[in-house]
Formats: structure tokens, sequence, C-alpha cells
């Protein structure tokens, strides 16, 4: 009896621990993102003021982005001919000139709140940081951060 009850609560505990082991390998955008602005922040040395007014434009740019990237993604389905596949290159093609010119409006709005200098190592720390969370997701540790 007492055999079967510590199996039982082994068994339970093993249960237990491996769903919360999975739970924390669920990616978490909340995360992800809050982890992010953390990266930037200290890469570019914002101060608390300068990230109040550099984050909601931050966002407002990836919001926009995201809509793009959502199309690109739609464009490249399952193109069935030709002339699908060249309307579908073309489409692209004018997607990421507006990609680049999102990213333009949005520096040029970054450069009004804080200086150059931390702009330009806002996009450094931008860029490092996704290499970084990138080259740990292959890892398994894609828990939203880059560490």
């Amino acid at each position: 009896m007492m055999k079967k009850l510590l199996i039982s609560v082994v068994m339970m505990l093993m249960v237990v621990l491996g769903a919360k082991a999975e739970e924390q390998q669920k990616f978490s955008p909340e995360k992800f993102q809050a982890a992010l602005e953390q990266y930037i922040t200290n890469e570019a040395g914002f101060t608390p003021e300068e990230s109040a007014k550099f984050f909601p434009l931050y966002r407002e740019m990836q919001k926009k982005q995201r809509a793009v990237y959502h199309e690109m993604r739609e464009l490249f389905k399952a193109p069935s001919d030709e002339a699908s596949s060249k309307r579908a290159i073309q489409r692209r093609d004018q997607l990421e000139m507006e990609l680049k010119s999102i990213q333009q409006t949005y520096h040029n709005k970054f450069l009004k709140v804080v200086s150059a200098t931390k702009v330009y190592k806002s996009i450094i720390a931008e860029d490092q940081f996704h290499r970084k969370a990138f080259r740990n997701w292959g890892k398994g540790g894609h828990r939203g951060s880059a560490k």
C-alpha cells in the first residue's frame, strides 16, 4: 500500500514537473518585447525619460512593420502558375520598399526625441538582440530573451 502511494506521488510529481518545464519553453511575445526593450535601453543608454518618448514610437513602427511582414508571408503561400508567381515577386519587392520607408520615417521621428548617437545605438542593439535571440532559439532557448 505504501509502495503504491509512493509510486503514485512520484508519477504525479514527474507529470507536474514535466508540464512546468514545457510551460517554460513556450514563447511569450510579451516577455520577448520586454527583453528587447530592456536590451535596447541598456545598449543605447536611454534615460527613463528618453525611453518614455522612444518606445511608443518604436512599438508603433513595429506594428506597421508586422502588418507588412504578414502580407509578405501570405504572398508566398503557393503561387500556382507563372503569372501569379510574377505578381507575388513584384508585390514582395513593393512591400520591401514599404518596409524601408516605414523604417526611414520612424528613424526620423526617433531623431526628434533622442540624440542621433542613441538612435544609432538602438538600431545596432535591435539587430544584435534579434541575432542573439535567433541563435538561442536554434539551441532550444526560445523563452523570450536574448542572453
